[in-house]
């Protein structure tokens, strides 16, 4: 299994765990992150750390939960899903925008799938420095957590089409 970063101690660096409970089949939602097109724009580049899959993708931060919603241009970096003992898989993932990436925020981490549902948790370094974590106390916490959740119900979403 991978541990989160060691970046946690730094105090620039927010943790950052959401949970989709319920059940799923690992088997499945393992399958779908080992062939991730779904999730976007496979990149072909030296740029995306060694072992790991880039695409260039939507995230979306959902506003009033249909109709309002933020999409910012993102790469989002996979690991391979790889097994746990207890079941399901687990996998390295990191995103950061796509353009104007010093004023977003950086996200490292790991995705881990059980038959009880699927868990993201990790770290992300708010831009900015104090003006920046004062931000996050604020706002910018709620932002990264419902992009989070919302990666997690477009990835089930995906894997029940």
């Amino acid at each position: 299994m991978t541990s989160v970063p060691t970046v946690a101690v730094q105090p620039d660096v927010v943790t950052l765990a959401v949970r989709r409970a319920g059940r799923v089949d690992p088997a499945m939602v393992c399958g779908a992150l080992a062939e991730a097109e779904w999730l976007g724009q496979p990149i072909d580049s030296g740029e995306a750390p060694p072992g790991m899959r880039r695409f260039l993708t939507d995230l979306v931060l959902p506003l009033d939960g249909r109709w309002l919603a933020l999409r910012k241009a993102a790469f989002v970096d996979l690991g391979p899903p790889r097994p746990r003992p207890e079941g399901g898989c687990v996998l390295e993932i990191a995103w950061r925008s796509a353009s104007l990436a010093p004023l977003f925020p950086v996200f490292a981490g790991r995705l881990a799938v059980g038959s009880d549902g699927i868990r993201l948790e990790g770290h992300y370094a708010p831009p900015g420095g104090a003006l920046g974590r004062a931000a996050d106390r604020i706002l910018l916490r709620v932002a990264a957590n419902g992009t989070a959740r919302w990666f997690l119900d477009h990835l089930v979403t995906e894997i029940q089409a």
